[in-house]
């Protein structure tokens, strides 16, 4: 027999009523259809109706969200995000999610951790100082690795901030493409500085760069130097081989910090071992290396984002049990 309960959440203003319910109600809209639970505003109150696990849900998510954004509105990113903690159990780690300012825009915007999994992230590169950022895009891996050069540059813990990526392809055969260096590597590099431009603003990324304070190179301008006292970013990372990570972790000098991002899923290499799943398989646990793994449930785009990587990911293991049914019948 299936039980329906009530349940009632009071706000204490109109503020935080708003902040909870989103434009045009879109967060209470999007938990009823994702729980499957009648969710109406009654005065200061979200009032609840349904099964008394999809209630019992409902509750969970919309306490946990309040208690984790201090005056921020709140999005569907999140609700969506809060959602899939809370089905696994895991509701409790959302009050625990803001790990505070992770940098601040040029137009004074606060830059957040979303999820637990970012926190982590951003955790694991203060503490270390080489980190491997994998995940499926939007997880927010690139754009917070910015985000803490941009930080240790501006506190002058490090002078420079490097960023490189295997160009092109993973031979960065750079020579047919027209235009000096920067103009080659310029279209591959565009989601780094449009981070850097967010963060410092045009004219002082304009004088950076000029200064040659903000540097950026492809993977194969790495060899034969050494980065010291810089932040150094390597994006795109499942598209080096293995001679090449190796050659550009050994680059790294004095005072310098390091992370490399990349997607496993996405691999351009031809059959080529990507270095990137090598470097993660050898050196995680080694002391100063931190491997975080971010997964679909850390992508903070659309919540429509997250649904797709899913089903890439079920049709991915879908397509791994049939390979290994037909070797064992082999």
């Amino acid at each position: 027999m299936v039980v329906k309960i009530k349940k009632n959440i009071e706000l204490a203003s109109l503020d935080e009523l708003s902040r909870t319910l989103g434009a045009y109600d879109e967060n209470l809209t999007y938990l009823s259809r994702e729980l499957g639970v009648l969710a109406y505003v009654d005065g200061l109150k979200i009032r609840l109706e349904g099964e008394e696990e999809s209630v019992r849900l409902a509750e969970e998510v919309v306490c946990a969200l309040q208690k984790s954004v201090d005056g921020e509105r709140i999005d569907p990113v999140r609700v969506a995000y809060c959602i899939e903690l809370a089905k696994e159990g895991r509701a409790d780690e959302i009050a625990s999610m803001d790990g505070g300012t992770v940098a601040i825009t040029a137009r004074g915007k606060q830059i957040k951790c979303k999820t637990v999994g970012q926190k982590q992230y951003v955790n694991a590169i203060k503490k270390n100082t080489v980190v491997f950022g994998v995940g499926p895009a939007g997880t927010g891996k690139t754009y917070l690795a910015v985000c803490m050069a941009v930080s240790a540059f501006k506190s002058k813990q490090v002078e420079k901030i490097i960023l490189t990526r295997p160009a092109v392809e993973a031979g960065e055969k750079l020579g047919f493409l027209p235009g000096d260096l920067h103009e080659k590597v310029d279209p591959y590099l565009r989601p780094l500085y449009d981070a850097l431009q967010e963060l410092l603003g045009l004219e002082t990324y304009g004088k950076l760069m000029e200064r040659g304070a903000i540097e950026v190179a492809p993977l194969a301008y790495m060899r034969g130097r050494t980065l010291s006292n810089a932040f150094i970013i390597l994006d795109e990372a499942q598209n080096t081989t293995r001679e090449q990570m190796k050659m550009f972790l050994t680059r790294m000098g004095e005072g310098s910090k390091t992370v490399v991002t990349g997607d496993v899923t996405q691999i351009d290499l031809d059959g080529k071992e990507s270095g990137l799943v090598h470097a993660t398989s050898i050196l995680e646990g080694v002391e100063g290396v931190g491997v975080c793994k971010l997964t679909a449930k850390d992508v903070v785009r659309h919540p429509l984002v997250m649904r797709i990587i899913h089903a890439y990911e079920k049709d991915a293991e879908k397509k791994e049990k049939a390979r290994a049914k037909r070797t064992e019948g082999e």
